[in-house]
């Protein structure tokens, strides 16, 4: 007789495959130690990232459900009472998949209950600060940009940087050999996270836009010549084009850091670090069709297709085993992305092997 336990599992691996294909890719190259919690916690942000991203909710609703996942996940909720109540209110904004992972969190939240105490208050912390975040960012009027990269910098944190902690003290958790270089780890991982939120955010700027948000910083495109409350209309504007163009090179800037938290996990920890080479790789590969087409209209134009997605995982995993040849094919895959000129000194790529 199958075991509630593993009808959760089965649950949480097949609700992936329908909320993302990037992670459902990349989750199960990880070490079967790893597999579940990492699963789980994409799943806790994906409900978060719900949370923000239904436009039904109104800012104060918002607020209100993400205090009560947040409490739901440190177990002051019924979590039942909680899907089944956001669930009532979700849009078909929220993909099918969304709305039947929120009705579902009480099995994702069963599953969270099983871990270690160290591995449940790192997913804990994570949500509780992307929650809290994002509850501050949806205070503001975002629809004509954010206002500097300070504030994108903040942003990129609370809904990625945090990310990338979670994920660094869960490999800590699992490898003392890792965790001997968590202090190196983890500001390099709040860096990766960025790096991966931005090419998001360039990607999806046009779907943003049409909810009301735009997270790009007002003070990038206005050195460029362009102000941001002219979009969608100025979008064929050169300017805009050359504020793109800049955040692409930041971007990439953040992707050297991400290649370097790769060349830090040990060589022989090919699973973690094809799990996190797929996502770097197919990252770049992202920027490089934004930069080649900076007036894009939709992210479809610039999705990477399949045959991209298997060139990235075929490579990485040949090279994932020797910091030289991740070095290599970073470079390879990210020629020609333009690279801001402060930011050169101090970021560039290891090449030797650990």
């Amino acid at each position: 007789m199958e075991r509630q336990a593993d009808r959760d599992l089965a649950y949480q691996t097949e609700v992936l495959r329908g909320v993302s294909r990037t992670f459902a890719l990349t989750i199960p190259q990880l070490p079967d130690a790893l597999r579940d919690v990492v699963g789980n916690a994409y799943l806790l942000c994906r409900i978060t990232d719900s949370i923000e991203d239904e436009p039904r909710l109104t800012p104060p609703q918002k607020r209100r459900f993400a205090r009560r996942f947040v409490d739901v996940v440190e177990g002051r909720e019924d979590a039942r009472d909680f899907g089944r109540e956001l669930g009532a209110l979700l849009s078909s904004s929220t993909t099918a998949s969304e709305q039947d992972l929120v009705v579902n969190t009480p099995t994702v939240i069963r599953i969270t209950r099983g871990f270690r105490d160290s591995q449940g208050r790192a997913l804990a912390r994570c949500v509780r600060i992307m929650a809290e975040g994002m509850s501050e960012f949806q205070q503001l009027d975002t629809s004509g940009g954010l206002r500097d990269r300070r504030a994108l910098d903040r942003y990129c944190y609370v809904v990625a940087g945090v990310v990338g902690e979670m994920l660094t003290e869960l490999f800590c958790d699992y490898s003392s050999e890792i965790g001997e270089r968590r202090d190196e780890l983890l500001p390099l991982a709040v860096s990766f996270g960025q790096g991966l939120q931005m090419t998001n955010i360039l990607k999806d700027v046009w779907e943003d836009l049409r909810r009301g948000a735009c997270w790009l910083p007002r003070d990038v495109f206005l050195r460029a010549g362009f102000d941001l409350r002219a979009l969608p209309a100025g979008r064929d504007d050169p300017a805009f084009g050359r504020g793109v163009v800049e955040l692409v090179g930041i971007a990439r800037a953040h992707l050297v850091d991400a290649l370097r938290f790769i060349q830090l996990i040990p060589a022989r920890e090919t699973g973690i670090r094809r799990h996190c080479v797929w996502a770097l790789g197919m990252a770049v590969l992202t920027l490089r069709r934004i930069h080649a087409t900076p007036n894009f209209r939709s992210g479809q134009e610039v999705k990477i297709p399949r045959s991209s997605v298997r060139a990235v995982t075929t490579l990485g995993s040949l090279a994932a085993g020797w910091n030289s040849a991740l070095g290599l094919l970073f470079d390879a895959l990210a020629r020609g992305l333009p690279v801001p000129r402060e930011e050169m000194p101090r970021r560039q790529t290891c090449g030797t092997d650990a």
